[in-house]
């Protein structure tokens, strides 16, 4: 085909035409805005709504006045969802509208959002803006936002719901979305004839990189002659035309010097921002601006006030001039970054915003002139405001945060006329991936199009050519996804068709390229009708057919809205067109073809070859889809210089197209003039040879051959063109090709394609006499390559002229022979792969060299000796992906194990099951084995991809729970709480509870109702009180009231103990207030359930009696939420009750809140709202639950908040705030709480002095002075923690010495530090002297030494808290004190605690225990006070078992139970005997309620039986001394028990001590409005020591909760070995740092180990999300729940059933075995006989017993496998197999299971005898039947591979296929090596096997070949091979 054709033949088809109307419009047309009602008021209505509405609406909008018309507007992009579905967005914008929307090829249009303004919209555009982040390592967060643009501000809306206002300090002309955010371009003022010419220019060009950040000037940097200069810039020629995010430029066009210029946008570096504040003047039009204001500077800003009089605005602004104070603080950002939403709303409606929008406009204009010497002229101008601004102070300067770097301008030679600035700028890229930068100058009609590169070192780019190419219009496309997915395809103009300029002049190839590629329009054409009618082709669009009407049709005007493959053509009547304009390729083969082929060549030639390819495949007519295969070997084989016409093969690919594609296009347009090619063309055609040949070869009586066939009948038949473009790369290209051959053997579903591809290579392969390659397509497709004789010849002038690439005179390389060679161990060369085009032959190259060789650096170092690359011809080395992802590769776990390394590497190549399925089955069989040995000793620590290879659903599960952060629902999802009917159940506050998995734990009893029943306080109490016949009415009224008020005490205590049982156990509904039960205080009495009321007056009830209660209801209610839910500040706000009586509940709320960490998203603003109420309650809760939440951070701003109500924190000078006491105590704890164990030096000092923070005058501090002081040493112990005597910088505060004076008593020591001032005057009330009262200061004292000193063994400490020894010092001490220095003394002696009664006792000094054994004698000595010691004993007692509490608190432990459980039964013992009155009662109840509470601690979460009966017990009791605070005592004591309803226990940390420490302080309240010695609010802290410790295994089936069998291994430790126990789960875990693995055992479930030892936080993830564990019941198991002995297994061994047949199995039964849909139905269609089956009995045996296999062996992926090889030995039976790949793959099975090293490894890893996948039994019964059958070929065959062996031609018809087959099976390697090595000069066989194992051909190939190399030898005839 002649060069001017392919030159001419430009014209594509173009796909779908359809009629464009913007998406908005119609949208527009329903809302009632502005535009709407203008139209209406244009037009009768009728008209309006005419039936043809768009008509009516295009119709009303051409009446609108032309400024109407203006303002509508659209722009559309392409946008991919999450799951890659490809869809156009539109942002349409008319009047004060902007409507978003977005469809796609399968969903319509519809309206995403829609924004109304108050004014007209000037501009909407889509922008991201990037939000810093506050850790470094953090991942910048990208917002995605639109911005509306109006006159004075921009509204940005963000995709994450948040709303932003930024007003404009100056009216801008156009913004533009950049990779940092906006570019504001200002509007140009024109100047005012009074101000003299030399004003400085402004700066045009501003920044603002988020919408709370401020505007300010973009700097440039240009490159001078002499030197970069630096300057902001304010050019007022500048225009921008166009920005783009990647990379990051944009151009700008220079309105003087008429040329475009390209610059690079980046951030500022500090020191070009210093520069611009300090440089000096710079000479020249520019001047760099001076930070110092000048009068000149002011006065400008005076005047650029009237840039916009028509803004009231700006002239409100003008007037206040003189009063607005213009200091920095008025402009600089309103709020901090942390709050978002609120603060951004705040701050757009304040009213006042014009002021500090327009002092900050000042600054724009003052801090950017310099005063010039000129500009003094000024200062003489009668000018008035000059005088009043002048005095205005100083203003500091903006800094400027982005930089434009000059990249590259137009060169003047350019035309420079006036006009030429571009109305169109894209970046584009050919398909050859070179990138262009395109301007299209509509004035001149031209695209200007500049090639650019970016070069690698930095982020430059480098800017070669400029071509211009003339056109009226153009847009950039992406032509195809085929090469780079991403790129944009070449420009697409449409020429005007005036301008005629020749083609054949363009020079460079990158321009040709264009040129060609998308040439819509031709040169030449006669009128713009052609134009249209090419588009409109599929289209009969008769009315164009009429030349006469040709002035009258519409011609395109211009094109928009290009996205990926589809643009708008808009019509010059005003209507619009979408057209689509076609792929590169579709069919997938072409694809992958194209690429090869763009690899290799040079990158002109792949351009010429593309273009041509694109041109004849889209042509005008082109064919249909199918026939694109065709179509591309004839394009390819034409290119190379083939006349495809005269080979056979070729001519039939297209019989069914009328003429050969490759010409079609001369079709659509005739040429003017003939040539002599035509000539030519019909002289080859098929027609001519017909006419011609036939007749006269018929004449001559020649035996009629195919036509042209035989080169003998037609010499000049079959030569190549020499000169064709591609014929110089024919080799190379045919070594490519047969690359992608080789690759696409390796993909089942590509199987047509190797099969299509074989055709062309076998051509190319017989012209270039390639033997080696045709043999082996011989090999691999022996029935269809028999048929293809013809060759081309080629002589050897034409040979030396192609470019013979060195890999091509090696041996053939064939992937399956490779892969065949490892499998028997033998040496391999390095297999040649194309990069990114071959992958899976890469993959699995590397994956048999990891795992059958066993080279564990062949995926890393070792890769080249697998794999050689081939590099392409011009084409830059990239680096390989492989080599890249190598440290990614190292990362991975290196267990030593092969199969794991080789699972974990193909993941991160991203292969999956999918993936393998299509792999063929012996290529694939050690992958599957290495996936079976994972299966069974799987990591737990894999990725979710990992685990979903290896096919364990219970690790992808669990893995996919881990990276989904979002899962905030563990159980939830899983397990629905039932909804109960019954009215009354749903109040109460515990319904929220797992059933499913208390069912699981606690599956015996009822003890979960039964805790429930105890602990609920929303029902009304029974008050039983039998009437006595004496008693009045109203006495008993009376009595029935007191009884009550009794009951009230415990059900007011009861919400303490409900927060604990159901902690984190529910997940609230956003859009609901949280449900909280109430708080029930009246009562029922029987008989007739009448109701009684404390409100009735007959008794004193105490005031504010129910307020705490309802604050701790309160806390109970919020602490169900779970820390994982999504709690926003919205919602905590909406929670806020309406009646000023819920109050205090809400104040609860707010600290449970705190306490699950989800107070910290309140806003700042809300919480200084709640804390300005000055309500004591909410104060509280808010600042013990912002402290709890912020624990251990030292945030200030925390901080701050807490030191307000601390006097001793604030400056000795500040004015004395009226802080309530129990809000001071809070916020002195919350000290404690936000700086825990930091060891703060300043908190510490005071802290230490106000533990004995003296009374003060006026009453001051001499109420509940107890709690403070307890509460200024739990801080200081907090603050402290476990810091014993390293205390870094306080040697000086003497702490330790300090606390034991305050602990003993003795002298105050003069107050050093700030407070000493307010301690001067002494208290009117509280006479105490100098000396330290120890009743108040010594409780916290003790517990700041517990807790400074925790768990340091600190003897000399410890000792200080011994408690005495002799009577008189016994005496001095309070028993409770003693009960505090017994529990801080074994908190430091930590490792001595031991868990049992002995060592409880030795804390007991041995003046008690020898006198309280002998009470009963009268022995007992006068001075021995019997009450003291009595009460000394039991409360040190109890301190002993509150210590083995915390010591073993969670831990279950049985010695500490028992221990523990003892006291308390002889405590309760105690209460009823006579000994009580010795003790008192009140004490005795108060030990008992330690020791309960102890041993709770102990059993948290364990649900234990026998403490539920004590709580129980205690519950009972209401009378005597059981007063409030016991029996709070007592429910904390069941809820810890039933920590979070079972999911939670107790931590034995630092922090978990202080916080239990400052829960369980051992002094209860009396009743309950009682503070004095410890604040009740504080008793909550305990969920500060709650862990979730709870393993629940789920199915992953059926996502249930089951039970499993678990190992858990605990480290080695003093105190016992290293030792392993059987759970059965779900069970609570002992605390992890004692544990070392984790193992769910067989052999119900598959196995499982966590590994502890390495690490914790997988661990702690899982039971972090309600500590689900994935499990996965094996084949043929039933759930213990179901079958708890395991005898009713179908694997079970069947006692009836002596010798188990495997015709036993009855496909019926599968589906006990698996859910596997695929394996049901196979069972049913495969595993029962039916009517037509030939060979029925054995069929379905076989059938069923592969089945049996597949599914008890667990690898069901198996069964394709037996099925495969099962059908490639019965086609080789019957000797119908025409291509041997079913063979290549059963020989690579049977060579895997040869393998002598994977058989080594077997026998080395599983002792257990577990086999390779494939049953022992089939197996072999599959080779004996294949070499049966092939021995059987080769008795009666063995002429035929005799004359094979001696390469004697075949006869037709000879049995190929068998021989084929032969040869493949038995690996015989291919003739040209057979030949060199002699084989047939052997004389012996020893000499035979020794020449052939080099070879490598296996010994019993050379079995069946010996007859026959042998025998020649002996008959002496001794041939040579030709």
């Amino acid at each position: 085909m002649s060069h001017a054709y392919e030159e001419r033949a430009t014209m594509i088809a173009a796909g779908e035409l359809q009629s464009f109307v913007p998406f908005g419009r119609e949208h527009c047309k329903n809302h009632p805005n502005a535009l709407n009602l203008q139209l209406r008021q244009l037009q009768p209505a009728s008209e309006l709504w005419s039936s043809d509405g768009a008509a009516g609406l295009v119709g009303s909008l051409q009446e609108v006045t032309l400024q109407e018309r203006e303002k509508e507007r659209w722009q559309l992009r392409k946008g991919t969802t999450t799951d890659d579905v490809q869809y156009e967005e539109e942002l349409y914008v008319a009047g004060n509208m902007v409507i978003w929307s977005r469809g796609s090829k399968n969903q319509a249009s519809y309206v995403y959002k829609a924004f109304t303004v108050d004014s007209p919209v000037q501009q909407a555009l889509w922008c991201s803006f990037t939000v810093p982040q506050s850790k470094k390592d953090v991942k910048e967060v990208v917002e995605q936002t639109v911005c509306i643009v109006q006159s004075t501000c921009v509204n940005v809306h963000s995709m994450s719901g948040k709303d932003f206002i930024s007003p404009l300090p100056f009216q801008v002309s156009t913004l533009w979305s950049t990779k940092f955010g906006l570019l504001l371009e200002r509007k140009n003022i024109t100047v005012d004839g009074h101000m003299s010419p030399s004003r400085e220019p402004l700066p045009i060009l501003f920044s603002m990189l988020h919408p709370l950040d401020e505007i300010a000037p973009v700097v440039c940097k240009s490159t001078g002659l002499f030197e970069a200069r630096l300057q902001y810039v304010s050019d007022s020629a500048l225009r921008v035309l166009f920005t783009c995010l990647e990379p990051s430029i944009i151009i700008t066009y220079d309105t003087q010097q008429c040329t475009h210029t390209v610059w690079a946008l980046r951030k500022v570096t500090p020191e070009e921002q210093s520069t611009v504040l300090k440089c000096p003047d710079l000479p020249g039009p520019f001047h760099t601006p001076n930070a110092a204001p000048s009068f000149l500077s002011t006065h400008l800003r005076n005047v650029t006030r009237l840039d916009s009089p028509a803004s009231p605005l700006h002239c409100h602004a003008l007037h206040n001039q003189s009063r607005i104070p213009a200091s920095p603080g008025l402009h600089s950002r309103v709020h901090s970054p942390s709050i978002s939403n609120m603060a951004a709303l705040s701050r757009a409606h304040s009213p006042g915003i014009a002021v500090p929008s327009f002092s900050g406009a000042q600054r724009f204009n003052i801090s950017c002139h310099t005063p010039s010497p000129r500009g003094h002229s000024i200062l003489g101008s009668p000018n008035s405001t000059l005088n009043e601004t002048a005095l205005l102070p100083e203003m500091e300067p903006i800094l400027p945060d982005l930089c434009i770097e000059q990249l590259w301008t137009e060169t003047s030679a350019i035309s420079r006329d006036k006009g030429c600035q571009a109305s169109k700028v894209f970046i584009t890229s050919d398909l050859c991936e070179n990138r262009y930068l395109c301007f299209l100058i509509e004035s001149h009609q031209q695209l200007r199009c500049v090639k650019f590169l970016e070069s690698n070192e930095t982020s430059q780019l480098i800017f070669a050519s400029v071509t211009i190419i003339t056109a009226k219009d153009a847009a950039p496309l992406e032509v195809s996804k085929v090469f780079v997915p991403g790129l944009l395809s070449p420009t697409f103009g449409v020429q005007n068709h005036q301008l005629s300029t020749p083609l054949e002049n363009v020079s460079t190839p990158a321009r040709a390229t264009v040129q060609h590629i998308s040439r819509l329009e031709e040169v030449g054409m006669p009128s713009p009708v052609l134009e249209v009618r090419t588009l409109m082709q599929h289209h009969e669009s008769s009315w164009l057919e009429d030349s006469s009407f040709q002035q009258a049709v519409p011609h395109i005007h211009m094109l928009k809205d290009p996205v990926s493959n589809r643009v708008t053509l808009e019509l010059s009547t005003g209507s619009m067109l979408r057209i689509t304009i076609p792929e590169v390729a579709t069919s997938e083969l072409v694809k992958r073809c194209l690429q090869a082929i763009r690899f290799i060549l040079p990158k002109d030639t792949a351009m010429k070859v593309l273009v041509k390819w694109y041109n004849s495949y889209n042509a005008p007519g082109g064919p249909s889809t199918h026939l694109e295969w065709n179509l591309f070997v004839t394009c390819l084989m034409t290119m190379m210089g083939y006349n495809t016409e005269r080979l056979t093969w070729t001519r039939n690919l297209h019989f069914d197209v009328p003429l050969s594609p490759v010409i079609a296009p001369k079709k659509a347009r005739p040429a003017d003039t003939g040539s002599d090619d035509d000539w030519g063309y019909l002289r080859c055609s098929d027609y001519h040879w017909q006419v011609f040949m036939r007749p006269s070869m018929a004449v001559q009586g020649l035996e009629t051959v195919l036509p042209p066939g035989g080169v003998e009948i037609h010499e000049s038949a079959l030569k190549l063109e020499s000169s064709a473009l591609l014929f110089s790369h024919i080799p190379v290209l045919f070594y490519v090709l047969h690359l992608l051959y080789e690759d696409l053997k390796l993909d089942e579903l590509q199987r047509s394609g190797a099969r299509a591809l074989v055709g062309l290579l076998q051509q190319l392969a017989k012209d270039l006499r390639l033997d080696d390659y045709i043999d082996l397509y011989w090999r691999d497709y022996p029935s269809f390559i028999k048929t293809l004789k013809e060759a081309c010849v080629i002589d050897q002038a034409q040979m030396e002229l192609m470019a013979w690439p060195v890999f091509l005179n090696e041996e053939a390389p064939c992937v399956f022979g490779w892969l065949s060679r490892c499998l028997r161990g033998q040496d391999v060369a390095p297999f040649p792969y194309l990069p990114s085009i071959c992958e899976r032959t890469k993959l699995l190259v590397l994956s048999y060299a990891l795992y059958v060789v066993g080279d564990e650096d062949a995926i890393s170092t070792n890769m080249s000796k697998y794999l050689s690359r081939l590099s392409a011809g011009q084409k830059k080395n990239i680096t390989d992906p492989f080599l890249r992802r190598q440290s990614s590769v190292k990362a991975a776990p290196s267990s030593g194990c092969l199969a794991e390394k080789l699972m974990v590497w193909l993941t991160s190549a991203g292969f999956t099951l999918k993936d393998l399925e299509s792999v063929p089955f012996g290529v694939a069989l050690p992958i599957r084995d290495a996936i079976y040995q994972c299966r069974e000793h799987p990591c737990s620590d894999w990725s979710e991809e990992v685990c979903a290879l290896i096919g364990r659903q219970d690790l992808t599960k669990q893995a996919h729970k881990m990276t989904n952060c979002k899962s905030t629902v563990g159980l939830n999802v899983v397990l629905e709480p039932p909804v109960t009917s019954e009215a009354d159940d749903e109040e109460d506050g515990m319904t929220d509870l797992h059933p499913e998995v208390t069912g699981l734990i606690w599956s015996q009893d009822l003890r979960v109702q039964e805790v429930r029943r105890l602990l609920q306080s929303s029902r009304p109490v029974r008050v039983n009180v039998p009437h006595l016949p004496e008693v009045s009415d109203h006495e008993y009224i009376e009595e029935k009231e007191n009884k009550l008020l009794q009951l009230c005490q415990r059900t007011m205590s009861l919400p303490v103990g409900r927060g604990l049982f159901t902690l984190f156990s529910y997940h609230p509904v956003p859009t609901e207030p949280l449900p909280v039960p109430k708080l029930n205080l009246t009562g029922r009495a029987p008989p007739r359930n009448t109701t009684v009321d404390l409100n009735s007056g007959n008794i004193d009830v105490p005031p504010n009696m129910t307020s705490w209660p309802s604050f701790h209801n309160g806390v109970a209610a919020g602490l169900k939420i779970a820390p994982a839910s999504q709690v926003e500040s919205a919602w905590i706000a909406y929670n806020k009750p309406k009646s000023a009586d819920l109050a205090n509940e809400y104040a609860g709320f707010l600290m449970a809140l705190g306490l699950n960490g989800h107070l910290t998203k309140l806003a700042t603003l809300n919480i200084h709202d709640y804390l300005t109420k000055s309500h004591e309650m909410t104060s509280i809760g808010l600042l013990l639950g912002v402290s709890a939440a912020k624990l251990g951070t030292m945030d200030m701003s925390i901080t701050r908040l807490l030191s307000i109500h601390i006097p001793a924190l604030l400056p000795p000078t500040s004015t004395e705030l009226d802080v309530p006491h129990s809000v001071q105590v809070a916020a002195v704890v919350g000290i404690g709480l936000v700086y825990q164990s930091t060891g703060h030096r300043h908190n510490a000092e005071v802290l230490l002095a106000e533990i004995g923070r003296p009374p003060g005058p006026e009453l001051e501090y001499c109420t509940d002075r107890e709690s403070y002081s307890l509460a200024a040493g739990l801080a200081l112990g907090m603050v402290c923690l476990g810091h014993g005597s390293n205390l870094v910088g306080m040697t000086d505060l003497n702490v330790p010495e300090q606390l034991y004076q305050y602990m003993v008593g003795g002298q105050h020591r003069t107050h050093a530090g700030t407070n000493r001032e307010k301690h001067k005057s002494p208290s009117y009330q509280i006479k105490e002297g100098d000396t330290i009262n120890v009743d108040v200061t010594c409780p916290g004292a003790t517990l700041a030494l517990a807790m400074i000193y925790l768990k340091t063994n600190n003897r000399s400490v410890a000792d200080w808290l011994k408690a005495p020894d002799t009577m008189f010092l016994l005496d001095f001490i309070k028993p409770e004190f003693l009960l505090l220095r017994t529990l801080a003394r074994c908190l430091i002696m930590w490792d001595e605690i031991f868990p049992n009664a002995e060592w409880v006792t030795s804390n007991v000094p041995q003046i008690i225990q020898e006198n309280i054994g002998n009470q009963e004698q009268a022995t007992v000595s006068e001075d021995l006070n019997m009450e003291t010691l009595v009460q000394a004993h039991d409360y040190i007692i109890a301190g002993g078992c509150l210590a083995v509490g915390f010591r073993f608190a969670g831990s279950a432990n049985s010695d500490a139970f028992d221990c523990l459980y003892k006291f308390a039964r002889n405590f309760m013992q105690c209460l009823t005997t006579s000994t009580a009155t010795v003790t008192g009662q009140y004490n005795l109840q108060t030990c008992l309620s330690m020791v309960l509470l102890a041993v709770s601690m102990v059993m948290a979460g364990s649900g234990n039986l026998k403490v539920l009966q004590l709580c129980r017990f205690l519950h009972k009791r209401t009378i005597g001394e059981m007063n409030y605070g016991f029996h709070m005592a007592h429910h904390m004591a069941l809820g810890l028990l039933f920590l979070g309803g079972g999911r939670y226990t107790l931590s034995t940390s630092n922090s978990a001590i202080a916080a239990l420490l400052c829960a369980l302080y051992p002094h209860f309240p009396a009743h309950s409005t009682d503070n004095r010695y410890h604040l009740q609010a504080l008793r909550h802290l305990a969920v500060l020591a709650a862990e979730p410790r709870l393993l629940v295994p789920v199915d992953v089936d059926t996502l249930k909760p089951c039970y499993a069998l678990l190992d858990v291994t605990y480290n080695e430790t003093q105190w016992y070995e290293e030792t392993t126990v059987e759970l059965m789960a779900p069970t609570m875990l002992p605390e992890l740092h004692l544990l070392k693995q984790i193992k769910v055992k067989g052999p119900r479930y598959w196995e499982l180990n966590i590994e502890i030892s390495k690490g914790t936080q997988h661990l702690q993830s899982i039971l972090s999300r309600d500590g689900v564990l994935y499990v996965k019941l094996r084949a043929g198991q039933l759930p213990y729940k179901d079958d708890p002995h395991g005898w009713k297994s179908l694997l079970a061994p069947n006692p009836n059933n002596r010798n188990p047949e495997l015709r036993t199995f009855k496909p019926e039964a599968i589906s006990t075995f698996t859910s596997d849909a695929s394996l049901v139905s196979f069972a049913k269609y495969f595993c029962r006989a039916s009517e037509n089956m030939k060979h029925k009995q054995d069929t379905v045996a076989l059938l069923s017993a592969i089945l049996y296999e597949c599914v008890t062996q667990e690898n069901p992926e198996m069964l394709p496998t037996h099925m495969s090889i099962d059908q490639a030995v019965r086609t080789l039976e019957r000797g119908d197999l025409c291509e041997t790949f079913s063979l290549w793959q059963m020989k690579l099975v049977l060579e895997l299971c040869e393998s002598r090293v994977l058989q080594q490894r077997l026998r080395n890893a599983h002792q257990q005898g577990r086999g390779l996948l494939l049953s022992s039994e089939f197996l072999p019964v599959m080779k004996s039947s294949a070499d049966r059958a092939l021995d059987q070929w080769l008795c009666d065959n063995i002429h035929v591979l005799r004359a094979y062996l001696r390469a004697q031609p075949m006869n037709n018809n000879t049995d190929g296929n068998m021989l084929a087959c032969f040869l493949v099976y038995h690996s015989i390697p291919s003739l040209k090596n057979m030949v060199t090595s002699d084989l047939e000069g052997c004389s012996c066989f020893p000499e035979l096997l020794l020449k052939s194992s080099q070879l490598g051909v296996p010994v019993r190939a050379l079995l069946r070949l010996s007859p026959l190399l042998l025998q020649n030898h002996e008959s002496g005839g001794q041939q040579c091979f030709c």
